[in-house]
């Protein structure tokens, strides 16, 4: 039974990574298929004249277009349309708004890889002699550089949540109270998501569970 068990674990361990993958490629296709299929013309739409449905046409013709739509910003006569479309949008009170946040958010994150996370640290939060795993981001500037005025150099850092390290936490913090870890980004996020069960250089299948408690002292702390 025990050997049974192992084969078991181990299957589930090799097919539980390819299977949830591949679910959510297919679903992601399939969402992107569902939205722009419809706007695609009769003419290019393999769908029209077969008699099932292609998966990833939608997606193929999404890439085209983002592309398409790339080159024409690019030239002059893009940038002057894109500069006119953003100032009807500067006349809208929420929108503008919302679409200057989005683009921001958008130009950071895609375009500006030089303040993309580059390593991962420990900080002793949320008191003292407790650790957590942060991301760190870039030096302070602007305004709140000019607020701390520090004497030394303030970092802005992300603490991220366990299972989702998508939320968390922005911090500020001396760069003297920060331990760089050796580990990639990668490595510390699948930390954070493990909630310190997969460790860097751990090989599939090595993971250990925590050592369990004593009951002695259990008992202790509850008294």
């Amino acid at each position: 039974m025990t050997r049974l068990r192992n084969y078991f674990l181990t299957g589930v361990i090799v097919a539980g990574p390819i299977g949830i993958t591949f679910y959510l490629t297919w679903s992601f296709i399939h969402w992107v298929d569902s939205l722009v299929k419809p706007l695609i013309p009769a003419g290019y739409n393999p769908d029209a004249y077969l008699e099932f449905s292609v998966p990833g046409v939608g997606l193929l013709f999404a890439l085209a277009v983002l592309t398409l739509l790339g080159f024409l910003t690019a030239n002059f006569v893009g940038r002057s349309l894109l500069r006119v479309g953003e100032r009807a949008l500067d006349r809208m009170p929420l929108v503008r708004n919302l679409y200057r946040g989005l683009q921001q958010i958008f130009q950071t994150v895609l375009t500006r890889s030089d303040n993309s996370f580059k390593k991962a640290g420990l900080i002793e939060y949320p008191r003292l002699g407790l650790w957590s795993v942060v991301f760190i981001s870039s030096n302070a500037r602007g305004e709140i550089a000019d607020k701390l005025q520090p004497d030394d150099e303030v970092v802005s850092v992300f603490l991220p949540t366990t299972p989702n390290p998508t939320s968390g936490f922005l911090l500020y913090v001396r760069r003297s109270e920060i331990l760089e870890l050796d580990m990639t980004v990668e490595e510390a996020a699948k930390l954070v998501i493990s909630a310190g069960l997969v460790m860097p250089g751990d090989k599939p299948g090595s993971v250990q569970p925590a050592a369990p408690v004593p009951a002695a002292t259990l008992s202790a702390a509850a008294e």
